[in-house]
């Protein structure tokens, strides 16, 4: 301490001097280092190095011959797998052939509706053949076509869902078990009529397209039948439904006796052989099971 001399005594004045030079010391003296431009340029440095590694590893793996042969070997494996799955692909889904049935416009479109609802004035019934193959359905209107069939599934669904609204009826459920009966039914009609062809020993140039084709061409007819009930009665699903299942059946019989019967019974003379009339009864019986299916399928979307 220091005391100074005063006119009224002795004063005694803190030494501050201790005191600030003790902070000072604290302030010179940090008490942790300050490592954020250290870190900073440690994070410059990665990031600048990074791409120059990276680049180096991927040049080292393209240079290296076993990662070549690696790559070769995969790209084989994955091409040959390719044409595996293709080749079983079209043995079971034939997608070449598919796309035959799907070479339609709307001129075809028009003219094969109105084939399927008025077939009685249409006289030439045979398949137009270039060069032993058959024409697209948009150059023959005879072609069997998978459009209208598809096309006529969904439409059927969509009209059963609305005639269910209608009667205060509709749910995803029922419409499901409704699109899903159909299906059922249509895919044991043409394994029927494919057990029937072997039973029989037909030699014919059906295919199970085609089968499933002509099996399809009946939801035109039912689709007429429930629109015209909605809008008319029941009165009017009834008389249109039995113009279309007369219309199907015809269709049906100078359609398939062109594909099952002999080349006499094609040209309109009397069958005769057991087999034949064998496939004469065929083909009736599968005319006759179209009219079956349109009012079984239907009866019950119309109160």
């Amino acid at each position: 301490m220091d005391y100074t001399p005063t006119q009224s005594g002795f004063r005694q004045q803190p030494n501050m001097r201790l005191r600030n030079s003790s902070a000072d010391g604290l302030e010179g003296s940090q008490l942790f280092e300050d490592t954020s431009g250290a870190a900073h340029g440690l994070q410059t440095g990665n990031q600048q190095a990074g791409p120059q590694a990276a680049g180096f590893t991927g040049q080292s793996m393209l240079s290296d011959p076993m990662s070549n042969l690696a790559l070769a070997y995969g790209s084989s494996l994955a091409s040959q797998g390719r044409e595996m799955v293709d080749k079983n692909l079209d043995r079971f889904i034939p997608i070449s052939k598919m796309k035959y049935y799907f070479a339609v416009d709307t001129v075809y479109v028009g003219k094969k509706l109105g084939l399927l609802v008025f077939p009685y004035m249409h006289k030439n019934w045979e398949v137009s053949y270039q060069q032993d193959t058959p024409v697209a359905p948009r150059f023959d209107v005879n072609a069997p076509d998978l459009y209208i069939p598809a096309m006529g599934f969904i439409t059927y669904v969509l009209v059963a869902g609305l005639a269910l609204g209608t009667q205060n009826r509709f749910s995803p459920e029922l419409l499901g078990v409704q699109a899903s009966s159909a299906f059922v039914w249509l895919v044991m009609e043409v394994l029927a009529v494919l057990l029937s062809l072997y039973l029989v020993t037909a030699n014919t140039d059906l295919t199970t397209i085609d089968l499933l084709a002509f099996s399809g061409y009946k939801y035109v007819g039912m689709i007429i039948g429930v629109v015209a009930g909605l809008l008319f009665g029941r009165p009017a699903y009834y008389l249109s439904l039995l113009w279309c299942c007369a219309a199907i059946f015809v269709f049906m019989i100078r359609t398939l006796r062109l594909k099952l019967l002999s080349d006499a019974a094609a040209e309109g003379r009397l069958v005769r052989g057991t087999r034949n009339q064998l496939r004469m009864y065929l083909t009736m019986s599968i005319a006759a099971a179209q009219p079956i299916f349109m009012y079984w399928l239907t009866y019950h979307l119309i109160r």
